[in-house]
């Protein structure tokens, strides 16, 4: 499927969601799938689970008598852990910062977004979940320092990188690169 839609000429995003009682190795599959592709995907989205009432997540989420099955288990580490292993693996993805932000404090983001996140969606209303508003983002972006950039225009080069001191190589998915 991700092959037909980069062969369409989209853009491809395509990520995953933290919280459904996944364990750590099927997150790191996600990221070894994503990252062996033979083009990484332009973004990454990294959502934690919002757990919906009335949903059988949602129902399972809120049943505090069972005993922990992983499901909406998410926390900040876990979060800026994963953004931290997408952005190793794919350094010019669009790591996104994506459902579940109300979840998380400014503090808690501000984690994710030195652990690697370079995006957001914006925009109170995700596709079946809130988000903050747009001005909350603002506020939040000039609290922390940030300046957002041009949507579609696509990731900045790091200086690091203009200058030649790091280089971003490609390697095919059935290839090996040894140091």
């Amino acid at each position: 499927t991700i092959a037909n839609v980069r062969e369409a000429g989209i853009s491809v995003c395509c990520g995953g969601i933290l919280g459904l009682g996944e364990k750590e190795n099927d997150r790191v599959g996600l990221l070894h799938v994503l990252a062996t592709l033979p083009e990484h995907p332009e973004s990454v989205p990294i959502n934690a689970l919002v757990a919906v009432e009335g949903t059988p997540l949602g129902n399972a989420a809120a049943d505090e008598e069972a005993e922990s099955d992983g499901i909406a288990d998410v926390d900040a580490f876990d979060m800026a852990r994963m953004i931290a292993t997408a952005r190793i693996v794919m350094p010019r993805t669009m790591v996104r910062l994506s459902a579940g932000r109300l979840s998380f404090s400014d503090a808690e983001q501000f984690l994710m977004f030195q652990a690697g996140a370079n995006s957001i969606f914006n925009g109170d209303k995700l596709l079946t979940t809130d988000n903050p508003a747009f001005d909350e983002d603002k506020a939040l972006f000039n609290k922390l320092g940030f300046v957002g950039k041009p949507a579609h225009a696509g990731p900045k080069v790091a200086p690091s990188e203009m200058s030649g001191e790091v280089e971003i190589t490609r390697v095919k998915g059935h290839e090996q690169q040894y140091a």
